[in-house]
């Protein structure tokens, strides 16, 4: 009579059925509607930013080989004279003429005019900021990141806004540094109404630009000429 095996103890065990999890969703509290988008409550407040700096390579770069040449052109005439050389004939008059002429000559005033006028134009190069095409816009706190928005750019989303204004028949917007300059005509409706509507358009998207010191807006609005 055979003995069948006894068993181990563990039943072999068949492929368990796959399970099917649900999506774990949270319901918004106003019921099935979608809940509008709300930015994070530690997000940083805005911030000013300072404007951009041009990097002046156009007038950096002619002053330097401006610089380097004449520098190099007196480097060699002297190293030539200490050669037992003769000096160059422009350096001779140019010696010359230094020694001669008095102050109050002509070509010596027109000369200190234009090397002062110079001298000054370079001064307000590194004194001033530059890239007046260019308008910052605020960041979220000091270590936001720095944007600009271009002049252009900017005239056109203004312009666009503007258009949409009821009874605007056309309008061109100027945006500077410190004001935004509107003029438009209107074909109907009162004058007084469409400049209203218009300030504010323009004031809600300059608004919605993020600008670090947002324009003052002005607004010119007149009667379109009627055809004949």
């Amino acid at each position: 009579m055979a003995k069948q095996p006894s068993g181990t103890g563990q039943e072999e065990a068949g492929p368990e059925p796959t399970v099917r999890l649900g999506t774990l969703t949270e319901e918004p509290a106003g019921g099935g509607a979608a809940a509008p988008y709300e930015p994070a409550a530690g997000r940083q407040p805005l911030v000013g930013a300072r404007r951009f700096w041009a990097g002046r390579r156009v007038p950096s770069a002619l002053t330097a080989a401006v610089i380097l040449a004449v520098a190099a052109l007196f480097l060699y005439d002297v190293s030539a004279v200490r050669a037992d050389r003769d000096a160059m004939s422009w350096r001779k008059r140019l010696a010359d003429e230094l020694a001669t002429r008095h102050l109050d000559d002509v070509w010596v005033i027109v000369g200190a005019a234009v090397a002062a006028v110079l001298g000054l134009w370079l001064i307000v190069l590194a004194l001033t900021p530059g890239e007046r095409g260019l308008l910052p816009m605020a960041r979220h706190g000091q270590d936001g990141v720095r944007a600009g928005l271009d002049r252009r750019a900017a005239e056109l989303v203004l312009r666009d806004r503007a258009m949409e204004v009821a009874g605007i028949r056309w309008v061109r917007v100027t945006v500077r540094r410190r004001k935004i300059d509107a003029r438009g005509s209107s074909h109907f409706r009162d004058l007084d109404d469409v400049r209203r509507d218009l300030t504010a358009a323009l004031d809600d998207a300059v608004r919605q630009l993020g600008l670090a010191r947002p324009p003052q807006v002005r607004v010119h609005v007149q009667r379109a000429e009627k055809k004949g």
